[in-house]
């Protein structure tokens, strides 16, 4: 055949860096934190939860299209329970098969052929991928390292330089994954007043919401004039520890969700029936769960942390998320991607090298993301083995 397969707006994207470095990972026996995900199973009740809608027959067949609407009420009460945002659960709740699927729906239906949409560099790879199946162009505005904190930092000069009269939108992400940065209010305040300013819509995914170390999440919905024009994406994957339950939601205006219900329902249609269910008890838990999972992902992060600054590393210690950057420079080292190829080999350990997530791939070169969302003792046991790179 004289034309490839696959399309050309695809043919950028292989397959991703993270089921890679798994595969990696399992055939040499190491320790994987390169990929996000708990070794850890969420709340017993929550489970349980599942396991009783699945012998009950509450979602074994097709649910509703929107998602049932237990779990969209919950999504209601979650939002008004923690930001004082009010939803209609019939008409401004969309439940989607986790947040990957919900990035996918926005972008797909909002977008036009051309459309210029500004994503905050690095950014998690789907982004580029979903942009690029509906068409859009992306325009990456590179979250930066503080020179006075170790830490990364958003220059609102530079994202308002970013829009022009192609830009359809802003795709957010706070937290942020990888770099663990959380927006201020402040600089969530000069995006909205930007967005408003410039007729731009808002796509945030907020997944990590609740995983806030420093700071506070504040949604962009509840920003002056941003309810009508803002996407917010959620799941409980993060939240509850059951990331292969894939289940997510978008709110936002009736416009909005309906305009990405018919993306949707093009793409799973519906998913993750009975979880549905364990998940709209899931919302309703008590407020010590949420922070009690906060507190305790604090404490990998500083365990994870501690030790990859005694292994050498620099460490840019995260505000929020499963994910530390780390500058492997201070080694010896500047390419990120021979580094977490051979790291299985030198220490056993696996991560994920960062300009996988770059348009700007110096930008990223040196820098190699580790995930902390494992036992304590695990993480432990990668900090000790990564002591072998400096000689500890």
């Amino acid at each position: 055949m004289g034309r490839p397969l696959l399309n050309r707006r695809l043919a950028e994207f292989g397959t991703t860096i993270f089921a890679e470095m798994s595969a990696l990972a399992v055939r040499t026996g190491s320790i994987n934190l390169g990929q996000g995900f708990p070794d850890t199973d969420g709340p017993e009740e929550v489970r349980e939860a599942a396991v009783r809608a699945l012998r009950d027959g509450r979602g074994n067949q097709y649910p509703p299209g929107p998602g049932i609407p237990e779990l969209r009420a919950a999504v209601t009460a979650h939002q008004q329970r923690w930001y004082g945002l009010t939803y209609d659960p019939d008409t401004e709740v969309l439940v989607t098969a986790g947040a990957t699927e919900a990035i996918a729906a926005s972008l797909l239906a909002l977008l036009e052929p051309g459309d210029e949409v500004i994503a905050l560099e690095p950014y998690y790879d789907s982004y580029a991928a979903c942009i690029a199946m509906a068409g859009g162009t992306r325009v990456p505005v590179t979250l930066r390292p503080s020179p006075e904190e170790a830490c990364y930092r958003l220059d609102l000069d530079e994202l308002r330089d970013a829009v022009t009269d192609r830009t359809r939108l802003i795709l957010l992400n706070t937290p942020h994954n990888p770099t663990g940065t959380v927006l201020s209010r402040a600089e969530l305040a000069a995006i909205a007043e930007l967005a408003c300013e410039r007729d731009l819509l808002v796509v945030t995914d907020e997944v990590y919401e609740h995983l806030v170390f420093e700071g506070e999440h504040v949604p962009m919905a509840s920003f002056p004039g941003m309810r009508e024009r803002t996407v917010s994406i959620g799941s409980a994957g993060k939240t509850f520890s059951f990331t292969g339950w894939k289940v997510g939601w978008v709110t936002g205006s009736p416009e909005l969700v309906g305009a990405v219900r018919s993306a949707k329902q093009f793409l799973t249609y519906v998913s993750a029936g009975p979880f549905q269910y364990a998940v709209a008890e899931a919302l309703a838990l008590p407020d010590d769960y949420f922070h009690g999972l906060r507190e305790d992902l604090r404490r990998k992060r500083d365990i994870l942390a501690d030790g990859l600054a005694e292994a050498g590393f620099r460490v840019f210690r995260p505000s929020g998320t499963y994910f530390i950057t780390t500058d492997i420079t201070a080694l010896g080292e500047q390419d990120g991607l021979a580094f977490c190829l051979g790291l299985p080999e030198r220490c056993g350990v696996v991560a994920v090298p960062n300009a996988v997530f770059y348009d700007d791939k110096a930008a990223g070169r040196n820098l190699v993301r580790f995930a902390f969302c494992k036992k304590d003792e695990v993480l432990r046991a990668a900090a000790t083995r990564l002591k072998q790179l400096s000689g500890g």
